[in-house]
């Protein structure tokens, strides 16, 4: 994660595959931002805010297209919880370069939980019965877990990575249905991207409880 030339190796790599199955210009700046903020967000840097916004344009027009409304519906709730993280990270940074990282609250776990299973069901039954959505309660499980896992990440809490990891492995599975193929290689590498990600937060949240400095997980 640390080493400066692994990024643009995986982005060269991310051009290759986009080149080699015949993806759009659209789909190659979707990829390549897309991957440029992950990593950005797993090293914490503000510029990952900025970057993600041209991600989630790019997303927005791609998902349109392949007809898979729900991703394309995120895309919007992306753009405001994008501009919400970039706010939280500058706020409450006690001197860091962001705000500190948090563990998720009982509470709040049990509400995910609960909004995961109510808003996919719904979410489902409206993509299958109003529109021409392909696999429309997996779209809809998918998107409603990366909503919640976005939510998490601006906020600046550990767990998000443990849901994007599951978001990875089912968008793996789902775009390569779709024959989206550089999309599918792009959230392989969000995989372990999102792995080390998980395990480079953990350790610093243990350092700074270790210093007396993290932020208490029951703060919002």
């Amino acid at each position: 994660m640390n080493k400066r030339w692994m990024l643009p190796v995986l982005m060269l790599l991310m051009v290759a595959i986009a080149v080699l199955t015949s993806s759009t210009t659209l789909e190659i700046v979707a990829t390549t931002t897309g991957l440029w903020c992950v990593w950005l967000t797993a090293r914490e840097k503000l510029w990952a805010w900025p970057v993600g916004l041209v991600n989630v344009g790019c997303f927005f027009y791609m998902f349109e297209e392949a007809k898979l409304y729900a991703d394309m519906t995120l895309q919007v709730f992306f753009f405001v919880l994008s501009i919400y993280g970039w706010i939280v990270w500058l706020t409450k940074r006690e001197g860091a370069e962001v705000r500190p990282t948090r563990t998720i609250t009982l509470r709040e776990a049990m509400l995910m939980g609960v909004l995961l299973v109510i808003v996919t069901a719904g979410w489902g039954y409206m993509l299958q019965t109003h529109t021409d959505a392909s696999i429309p309660y997996a779209d809809a499980l998918i998107a409603t877990l990366s909503l919640i896992a976005q939510y998490l990440l601006s906020s600046k809490v550990l767990e998000n990575w443990l849901c994007w990891m599951a978001v990875d492995v089912m968008s793996v599975a789902m775009y390569a249905y779709k024959e989206l193929y550089a999309v599918a290689f792009l959230y392989a590498i969000f995989l372990c991207i999102a792995t080390a990600g998980y395990i480079a937060w953990k350790r610093e949240l243990q350092l700074d409880r270790r210093n007396g400095t993290c932020a208490n997980t029951e703060q919002a």
